[in-house]
């Protein structure tokens, strides 16, 4: 079989699937033969043109292609809030666990009630911050659950060490480096807010002592890892953004986490 743009004969030809014609591995390609439905082709790779999910929950992707939607507008399609009820179940399971190991039968009101509402609350709180961020410039942006993600979630309920990574905020659409800070960094200031408050709830007399130290331990530590700047963390893309202030919430971070860990140790 000859190749229908150089005429060299060709044992495994490759057919093009827009024009039908074939041709041989060096023209295989639409652009490289002057493939006359090149506007067809064009328009296949950008509807398939998809997002790639990192290996951690507290992270996203940002793809470039897809026209800006409108500014400030915040919308929950059907299939994210599907998603979004999924992944809920699955940090409740982890909440669970985790009071099922420290805490008696007795204490099971304060584990439903305490540790999977501020567990819950503050990752997906994490999660909504970025997705707000980036719709309200113009960006799509939904929380989608990874396989992997969810399997090691639903997997480490029953180990002793826990992880939370369900899944994550997808945002697709044209980025400055200044749009990808922003939101990077949405994430984790939502976690080194939560932090501080409980931290100053733990210094006041309540019978809820316990659910502010969890609170203020878990959101220290989130914040923390992910302002490590290092692969597609939120931390390497607020580094590249800005230094100073990347040094600024990481410093914070560190500082809460700490405070928190005593707080949580000594419960």
């Amino acid at each position: 079989m000859k190749c229908r743009k150089c005429g060299q004969e060709t044992f495994l030809p490759f057919r093009c699937p827009y024009c039908g014609d074939q041709f041989c591995t060096d023209h295989r390609l639409p652009e490289n033969h002057d493939c006359p439905r090149m506007d067809l082709a064009r328009a296949q790779r950008q509807e398939n043109a998809v997002m790639v999910q990192g290996p951690t929950s507290y992270e996203y992707k940002v793809t470039y292609g897809q026209p800006r939607r409108t500014k400030g507008r915040v919308y929950f399609s059907s299939k994210e809030v599907k998603h979004l009820c999924l992944g809920t179940l699955l940090v409740i399971g982890i909440s669970l666990s985790f009071g099922f190991d420290s805490l008696g039968a007795a204490d099971w009101g304060f584990v439903f009630s305490g540790l999977a509402a501020v567990i819950t609350l503050s990752f997906f709180t994490h999660e909504i911050a970025h997705k707000v961020t980036a719709q309200r410039r113009g960006l799509w942006a939904e929380f989608r659950l990874t396989l992997w993600g969810a399997v090691l979630t639903c997997v480490s309920i029953f180990l002793p060490f826990k992880i939370i990574s369900p899944g994550a905020v997808m945002i697709s659409g044209p980025a400055s480096i200044d749009d990808i800070g922003k939101i990077s960094i949405a994430g984790p200031l939502t976690n080194i807010a939560f932090s501080a408050v409980f931290l100053g709830l733990m210094f006041m007399p309540s019978p809820y002592y316990r659910i502010f130290a969890v609170g203020a331990f878990f959101n220290g530590y989130i914040a923390v890892f992910n302002l490590i700047p290092m692969g597609i963390l939120d931390g390497f893309k607020i580094f590249n953004w800005n230094k100073m202030i990347w040094v600024l919430v990481f410093a914070v971070s560190v500082a809460l986490a700490i405070m928190g860990y005593y707080g949580y140790a000594y419960y």
